[in-house]
């Protein structure tokens, strides 16, 4: 069975940045990439608060559907708790962090990713991007508006559509489970690299028959040589037939080093204002101008998506409550049928099916047999017994207590 043979996970400040806001982390069974963005003052705080809470997920699982959810269950928690912290610190509201995330489990990987932080697949030569972009330009590719082309070069292509932070509540995040076999080398990067980088570029590295270390210093060394504008991080994982030996958690970036924010002690939590999840470094000009028309139609249409999903889970949440109370007044309704009690109807003794009680407008219980016994006819006795109704375990019963009520009239 395939298993996890070597990885490494490296990251750099790059030749512009002031502060590295990325993450990387190289666990036992689970790495990651996390980008984050909010400026000098959040990006950082955001993708190690992000890669601390889900690094938490490294851990045994017994199948790799238990690793996924549990791996999207971590980046649900650590969105809230990026949530949480610009509650109590208002200086950092707009921070948030991209996520792509892999876990190993013998020859299965389940994957969550959310953002524009990607993840590649290195097999028999062949280089294939297992993820999407979350990104407003993807957006345009897949519309068939842009090219691929236009894309690398149009001057919203940083915009994300999708990410952790303070931007909504239940963010939607891609997860996926794939097969893994020996040979396989996986690669988790930022957009400094894929940015900056080409495709057949990051092939050819993949592609040498070198460490993971070797190959994920020789990405960082491209991206460096190209320009390096933003942070680059790397993890690269090496799947093979064999066991590895212990090589420990490693954490690069922001996320190995203590939080940088500080808040005045006697400075009350204040609720921040939620703003669009814009990555602020510079972006330089392309040979077209953007076309606003199409970037608020996209922003449109991605807060019209959240509110589907709303109406969809509430739809879906009141649908339940519904079909909840149906099933247990059938229920209800069922059980009552099932009883029999002798009572009075009009002046006469009648045999009953169901119970003495209502449900709201439905009543629970019906007229079965006209006795023709009249009550006048009853001792005084069985005639209030009557009145007050005689309850009974099945018709049987209640047919026997008719019949000695007629045997003990004076009909």
């Amino acid at each position: 069975m395939p298993t996890l043979l070597d990885s490494a996970a490296v990251s750099h400040v790059g030749r512009v940045r002031s502060n590295n806001q990325d993450s990387g982390f190289a666990g036992e069974h689970l790495y990651l990439v996390a980008d984050g963005m909010g400026g000098h003052a959040g990006g950082d705080v955001a993708s190690a608060i992000a890669t601390r809470r889900i690094a938490e997920a490294d851990r045994p699982y017994d199948s790799v559907s238990d690793a996924e959810m549990a791996m999207q269950s971590a980046l649900m928690a650590a969105n809230g708790q990026l949530a949480e912290t610009v509650f109590e610190h208002a200086e950092l509201t707009g921070m948030g962090t991209t996520v792509s995330a892999l876990y190993i489990l013998g020859d299965r990987v389940a994957i969550a990713h959310i953002g524009d932080s990607r993840i590649y697949l290195m097999r028999d030569g062949e280089l294939s991007q297992i993820t999407v972009d979350h990104t407003f330009v993807q957006r345009l590719v897949e519309s068939g508006r842009i090219t691929e082309e236009e894309a690398a070069v149009h001057p919203r292509r940083s915009v994300l559509m999708r990410v952790l932070g303070d931007v909504e509540a239940s963010p939607e995040i891609d997860t996926s489970i794939l097969g893994t076999v020996a040979g396989d080398r996986w690669l988790i990067c930022s957009d400094g690299l894929s940015g900056v980088v080409s495709f057949d570029e990051i092939r050819e590295a993949l592609a040498q028959p070198v460490t993971a270390l070797d190959v994920a210093d020789r990405l960082v060394k491209e991206s460096l040589d190209g320009g390096a504008p933003d942070n680059v991080t790397v993890v690269v994982v090496d799947i093979g037939a064999e066991p590895h030996g212990e090589q420990g958690k490693r954490t690069v970036g922001s996320a190995a080093h203590p939080l940088a924010f500080d808040l005045a002690a006697d400075e009350p939590p204040r609720r921040a204002l939620r703003l669009p999840p814009f990555r602020l470094h510079a972006v330089p000009e392309a040979h077209f101008e953007p076309d606003v028309e199409d970037y608020l139609d996209e922003l449109i249409e991605e807060d019209a998506r959240r509110v589907r999903r709303r109406r969809a889970t509430w739809i879906a949440s009141i649908a339940l409550i519904v079909l909840g109370i149906v099933a247990a007044v059938l229920i209800t309704y069922g059980w009552s049928q099932s009883r029999f009690y002798v009572g009075a109807h009009g002046d006469r003794v009648a045999i009953f099916q169901g119970v003495q009680q209502d449900l709201g407008p439905i009543s629970l219980h019906h007229v079965h047999e006209d006795t023709g016994i009249a009550l006048s006819s009853l001792t005084d006795y069985d005639r209030q017994a009557v009145e007050a109704t005689i309850s009974a375990d099945s018709l049987k019963a209640a047919t026997a207590i008719a019949d000695r009520l007629e045997g003990s009239s004076g009909k």
